[in-house]
């Protein structure tokens, strides 16, 4: 019998040839803490009383949900996390770069076949270059940082396959969003999502991303993608066999097989407050909308700005409506800049804001208040998610919330 993928990457990993429902003991290829949870790794670490890195050059620190701070005790996070990379010898450390997710690819930290785990759930985003990553809690990741291990149950993998071409503007996000909305939210929960087909094949690394970001939006334990030419060009590596290997055989033992053609997909959205409660985007429109969000760590990349200037440009965001766009990292920043793009975005009414997670998570940049609604591109639209609780949020591709900034109000 063949292996999933997950199975490949873990048998490289440990020489185990481990199967779903297994327990192993994974060696970390690298991880990555973010500023809001190094206080509590940082405590942890030492009161288990370890007294050294397992390995500083592989461990990564990113500021990003509370950069620039908003509130007073986000400073505390920041003095905590320059000590403990001080004290510790940790090289990388990225004060102002962009959203953690982007760096960690982007970056170069990881690599096809890594095992990589971060303080954060949508960890699951650097499937898209064929690693095995996944969120953990503050006191794993302090074992990590002493041990370089982790005990993790091998997944059962749902198969998911996609053939044909995506009708015009339907995106990687409006498949993903699908996907939820048939699953479940708990539907592939500590399961790998494994995505195959020639749709997939044609996507940009970017678009795979956006997939793997919102594979935890499911319950999955991963979002895994085969490593081809277009990610050994984004990861600045040369596939070697290891690296070529890694799919998922026909006959692995799958849990589940989901078949899509791409040309029934549709633009959708995800409604208030559940993320799997997916609806054709045909089947809301009129509905007026206060503002508009292009950005997070599942849509701001080069590639959704350059579809949201697309439908902008030469055109001017409905007068009451307030639309913010954050690109993903400074590089994505700069390269919108340089390419006309950002310029595009402002003259159309948007605001441009610092590369982070702030209006993502609510921390800063834009939240909402009692009563008014969002189109969103990030990843997420839970009960005070983006504000107050009684902000509701639909969650779109950039194409759709960029249309619908122009609108004031839902349209396809």
């Amino acid at each position: 019998m063949g292996s999933t993928l997950i199975e490949k990457i873990i048998k490289n990993n440990t020489g185990i040839d481990a199967k779903a429902g297994d327990i192993v003991t994974v060696n970390v290829d690298r991880v990555m803490i973010h500023d809001i949870f190094i206080p509590f790794v940082a405590e942890k670490f030492e009161e288990m009383g370890f007294k050294k890195l397992w390995d500083p050059d592989k461990v990564v620190l990113i500021y990003d949900h509370l950069v620039p701070a908003s509130q007073v005790d986000d400073t505390r996070h920041f003095r905590i996390g320059d000590e403990f990379a001080a004290k510790y010898g940790m090289k990388h450390v990225h004060h102002s770069d962009g959203i953690c997710h982007q760096l960690m690819t982007e970056a170069g930290y990881v690599k096809p076949g890594n095992v990589v785990f971060g303080t954060d759930s949508h960890t699951t985003t650097y499937g898209s270059v064929g690693a095995f990553s996944s969120g953990i809690g503050y006191t794993e990741m302090a074992s990590i940082l002493g041990t370089g291990k982790l005990w993790i149950k091998v997944p059962e993998t749902i198969r998911v396959n996609i053939n044909g071409k995506l009708p015009e503007n339907v995106t990687s996000k409006d498949i993903i969003l699908t996907l939820i909305g048939d699953l479940g939210a708990d539907g592939a929960t500590y399961k790998s999502l494994e995505f195959a087909g020639d749709t997939v094949e044609n996507m940009s690394v970017a678009s795979r991303m956006t997939i793997s970001n919102m594979a935890i939006e499911a319950g999955a334990k991963c979002g895994l993608f085969s490593p081809d030419e277009k990610t050994a060009e984004y990861c600045n590596v040369t596939l070697d066999d290891t690296m070529k290997n890694l799919y998922g055989d026909e006959d692995a033992s799958y849990c589940r097989v989901i078949n899509y053609n791409a040309e029934d997909f549709v633009p959708v959205m995800a409604c208030p407050s559940q993320v799997d409660k997916i609806r054709p985007v045909s089947e809301i429109k009129e509905i007026p909308i206060d503002q508009v969000f292009i950005g997070s760590c599942t849509n701001g990349r080069l590639e959704d700005l350059h579809n949201a200037a697309a439908v902008l440009k030469g055109k001017k965001v409905a007068p009451f409506v307030k639309l913010i766009v954050t690109p993903a990292s400074r590089k994505i920043y700069r390269e919108a800049i340089a390419d006309g793009t950002l310029s595009i975005l402002s003259e159309a009414g948007a605001m441009i804001t610092h590369p982070g997670c702030g209006l993502c998570c609510g921390r800063a940049g834009g939240i909402l208040t009692d009563g008014e609604r969002v189109v969103a591109t990030n990843n997420r639209n839970f009960l005070g998610r983006m504000g107050t609780s009684k902000v509701e949020i639909y969650l779109a591709s950039p194409i759709t919330a960029a249309k619908c900034a122009l609108a004031g109000k839902i349209t396809d």
